[in-house]
């Protein structure tokens, strides 16, 4: 039987997330190469899966194997779909408990506060927006938030790791190594406290490039 779920990856794109919440969950998944050089992404199949043209995207076949055209994208709905579809990866707090309000704000924290704030600092606007035709601060202001929050840590709903530190986590680590943001001593722990974890660093080499799997 195949694999419950297939997630569409290309190396160096956001399916990376979406591969390690995989490994992170222990899911039974297997991996649908794509290539953005040749936009491979673009061809007719995969926009019948996702319009637009985007990755990842994740096809659920169901735990028994039988579920046709179950189909999620955008990262974070997939981690927090992943979280919910696998409870035993304890990847979310439970729903009706108290931990869900903080997991709940963290996991739309990083797609819709903290990542375009980033990208109104890698781009600035010709002319400023007006401050409350934005829903985020500035990138700093929102940077700050995340640090102050895991001055508390380790994590950030406190002790137990979730799919909210897959998500703002693995973007963190891309702004910091591309120059973005020098980050402060809570972020610097947190980050090295992710690249420890042992299902970060198989979703790295199995996110590779085939032919540098090897290497």
């Amino acid at each position: 039987m195949a694999a419950r779920f297939l997630l569409h990856h290309a190396p160096n794109s956001r399916s990376a997330g979406s591969l390690w919440l995989l490994e992170e969950a222990g899911a039974d998944y297997e991996l649908s190469w794509h290539s953005i050089e040749v936009a491979t992404n673009k061809a007719p199949d995969y926009l019948a899966l996702n319009p637009a043209g985007k990755l990842p995207t994740l096809v659920d076949h169901g735990p028994d194997g039988d579920w046709k055209g179950v189909v999620v994208t955008e990262a974070a709905a997939i981690a927090a779909y992943v979280a919910d579809a696998l409870p035993q990866s304890l990847l979310a707090p439970a729903i009706g408990t108290p931990g869900r309000a903080a997991y709940a704000f963290w996991m739309a924290y990083g797609p819709g506060v903290l990542e375009p704030a980033m990208a109104d600092a890698a781009f600035p606007r010709a002319k400023e927006a007006p401050a409350r035709a934005l829903g985020w601060p500035p990138f700093p202001e929102a940077v700050a938030r995340v640090e102050a929050a895991l001055g508390r840590g380790p994590w950030l709903c406190g002790a137990q790791f979730t799919a909210a530190d897959i998500q703002l986590g693995g973007l963190l680590a891309w702004v910091v190594q591309w120059g973005l943001l020098k980050p402060g001593p809570s972020i610097t722990r947190y980050l090295s406290a992710i690249e420890a974890r042992p299902a970060r660093q198989a979703s790295l080499r199995k996110g590779a490039a085939p032919e540098r799997q090897a290497s």
